[in-house]
């Protein structure tokens, strides 16, 4: 028997090797390999007969079961294909941690009583049930310690599930009615025995008491649930809330590697209701009809950094919809994609009447000088907030790329994509992250003629400065989630959560709760806006809106903007999501972006500027005899790698597949140079 075995990183093809006499291999199996003199893991991608005796051995068994179904494979393969992510870096991505043998023994003595047991006859090939089959290399021998070091180990404690336990916990039973109703918590066929019947349609939560909506549907319906979150942080806030409904397991890292494994088995084996984890648990098997929730769907946490490149929302639609299970989504801004989807039919919305909505003050700023990051309004309304010792967030922002008019407020946009130009302050340039136009910087704003164009933004430093020399008596801490880590990230986060006033960006928003605050400023919103990217107002609208539902309804929001009449920000006046979504779709229809059209960025590297410049020609000779729309190749800063930003339609991905197939595919031997392919970005290059 020969296996095909893939491993993570750009290799062009999987490799052969002769499977063992007397193992017992399958497709989706980890194993360890020699490789270019090393032991490495990969994941069997294929099995067949043929002559092997040119061929090594595998070295050992990895998984000691089954952790994926048929099902799961073919998501997996499914998730490679829309992504163009190497099948064995998609694989090796999803799998929980392998166990060392030491720590399942161990496990398997200490674990307590579950609270529900596989039935008697359940198949043995069913993923996560059934005996392990014989270990590659026996248990505590060399071989089988050399493994297990290489791929890694259990971060202690013995391999059990995770499980929380409390009392009932569930709010707002009435708000959920109607989701519940679709999910088939009530009027079951006859002869169901008492499972949900599939939603027709995924649900689309969004609104006051999204959450607690969400908790309250799947408690009330007849079927398992995987809800899936952004971050470990929320996360373990799910499996506080799902664990005073019953056993709840994660499958994330905020519980230890053997936690993780043996959640995953415990969850495919049907005898837990409740999971949480995040994206790394996408391809997990669940029992059948099982709900997947997806909680803030709008986040572009849900596509992290690595692969495979996909949005956990596409995998957790397409997983669903293959099986008419249900699928529920909450969002108190639902990215575009998803507002679309419902605005044609293809997923239905809950949507509440509007809560009590804090005031918001738009403070227009154009052709003031400003020398001071707080206006009087905003000076004024942090002084009447501290007064009534109430908190204070000022939202700033780290990006400054573009620039703008201070007399009139108008963004320089690039004339074909209508997007922000980035400004360049060594080149004294702007230039075009889509499509690479350059152009010199302009002596007077194309719309008033005035002469004072800048870059936008004031730094949290400098908010920091005013606001210390007005208020000097009260307790300030800046919060950067983002760009601190470590114990300096816990010093800042500790300080910024007992603060009066709390100076920070996006991040900062977790430390609140909802109605928390007194008072929300923003200081220069529109460096959001002026961000070079086609999803600029829906950030800025995402993030001033969430920050007007972390605010008293009498408390206020301010926000200092040269754009005052911006959708964006009179949406959130308004407390109205369809102001915003209505000019926003028509402004992607218009110019071909997303949802209307998908979009990908190719990027080429090599040891130069020069020889990255010449793959990226090649690459937009390749693409532009196909039915895409290719823009020429954009140098990053550094001038070390090109970007070709192309535009296609449903199919864009195999298009791209095709179309660089001749160059070695979306990715290259690293000898030419590396082609990098994303399909549908989340983060843009700025």
């Amino acid at each position: 028997m020969i296996a095909e075995v893939a491993f993570e990183g750009p290799l062009p093809r999987p490799f052969s090797y002769l499977v063992p006499a007397g193992w017992t291999a399958w497709r989706g199996q980890r194993v360890a390999a020699p490789l270019r003199g090393a032991a490495r893991v990969g994941v069997i991608v294929a099995l067949h007969d043929g002559d092997a005796a040119a061929l090594k051995p595998l070295l050992a068994r990895v998984d000691e079961r089954r952790l994926l179904g048929d099902d799961e494979l073919a998501l997996a393969d499914w998730i490679s294909a829309e992504s163009l992510t190497p099948i064995g870096s998609t694989y090796l991505s999803l799998l929980p941690p392998p166990i060392a043998p030491a720590s399942r023994r161990r496990g398997a003595q200490t674990a307590p009583r579950r609270a529900a047991r596989r039935a008697p006859d359940a198949p043995s090939d069913h993923p996560g049930a059934g005996p392990p089959p014989p270990p590659g290399g026996a248990p505590g021998s060399p071989l089988a310690a050399d493994v297990h070091e290489a791929v890694g180990r259990a971060a202690g404690g013995p391999a059990t599930a995770s499980v929380s336990k409390a009392g009932s916990g569930v709010h707002d039973a009435a708000a959920a009615a109607g989701v519940h109703r679709a999910m088939g918590g009530e009027g079951a066929a006859a002869g169901d025995t008492g499972r949900a019947a599939p939603s027709a349609h995924p649900e689309l939560l969004v609104g006051a008491g999204r959450e607690a909506r969400l908790l309250d549907t799947l408690a009330r319906a007849a079927v398992p649930a995987l809800v899936l979150t952004a971050d470990i942080e929320a996360a373990g806030r799910w499996a506080q809330r799902l664990g005073r409904l019953g056993p709840c397991v994660r499958l994330d890292s905020g519980v230890t590697e053997a936690e993780r494994a043996a959640a995953w088995t415990a969850l495919g084996a049907g005898e837990v209701r409740w999971a949480v984890g995040t994206r790394s648990a996408l391809l997990v098997p669940l029992p059948p009809r099982a709900a997947v929730a997806l909680v803030d769907e709008h986040e572009a946490a849900h596509k992290p950094p690595g692969p495979p490149r996909i949005h956990a929302r596409e995998v957790v639609l397409e997983r669903t919809a293959r099986h008419r299970s249900p699928a529920l989504l909450t969002s108190a801004t639902p990215s575009v994609e998803s507002w679309w989807r419902a605005s044609v039919g293809r997923m239905a919305m809950s949507e509440p009447a509007p809560a009590a909505w804090p005031a918001v003050t738009l403070a227009d700023t154009r052709g003031i000088a400003r020398r001071e990051a707080l206006t009087p309004a905003l000076a004024r309304a942090i002084r009447e907030t501290l007064a009534a010792r109430r908190r204070v967030l000022l939202a700033v922002s780290r990006l400054a790329s573009a620039l703008g008019c201070d007399e009139c407020g108008a963004i320089l946009k690039c004339e074909r994509c209508v997007v922000a130009l980035a400004y360049s302050p060594a080149g004294r340039s702007l230039g075009c992250r889509i499509c690479a136009a350059a152009t010199p910087l302009p002596e007077t704003c194309p719309t008033c003629h005035g002469r004072r164009l800048a870059p936008f933004g004031w730094g949290a430093e400098r908010v920091e400065h005013a606001v210390r020399r007005r208020f000097a008596h009260a307790r300030i801490a800046r919060y950067d989630p983002e760009a601190t880590r470590g114990r300096r990230a816990e010093a800042q986060r500790a300080a910024a959560a007992a603060a009066d006033v709390v100076i920070g960006t996006r991040g900062a928003l977790r430390l609140f709760g909802p109605a928390s605050l007194g008072l929300a400023g923003f200081v220069s919103p529109d460096q959001l806006l002026g961000l070079p990217d086609f999803r600029a107002a829906e950030r800025a609208f995402a993030l001033v809106w969430a920050a007007a539902e972390r605010v008293r309804p009498d408390g206020a929001v301010i926000i200092q903007t040269q754009n005052p009449e911006h959708y964006a920000f009179a949406a959130v006046a308004k407390q109205e999501l369809a102001s915003f979504y209505a000019p926003e779709m028509r402004f992607r229809a218009e110019l071909g972006y997303p949802p209307f059209r998908r979009l990908a960025i190719v990027t080429t590297g090599g040891p130069d500027g020069a020889t990255a410049q010449r793959l990226a020609e090649e690459v937009v000779a390749a693409l532009a005899a196909r039915d895409l729309v290719v823009y020429p190749p954009a140098p990053d800063r550094r001038n070390r790698t090109r970007r070709v930003v192309v535009k296609g339609g449903p199919d864009l991905a195999r298009a791209l597949e095709d179309g660089l197939r001749g160059l070695g595919g979306p990715r290259a031997a690293a000898t030419r140079g590396i082609i990098e392919a994303e399909v549908d970005p989340v983060e843009w290059p700025s």
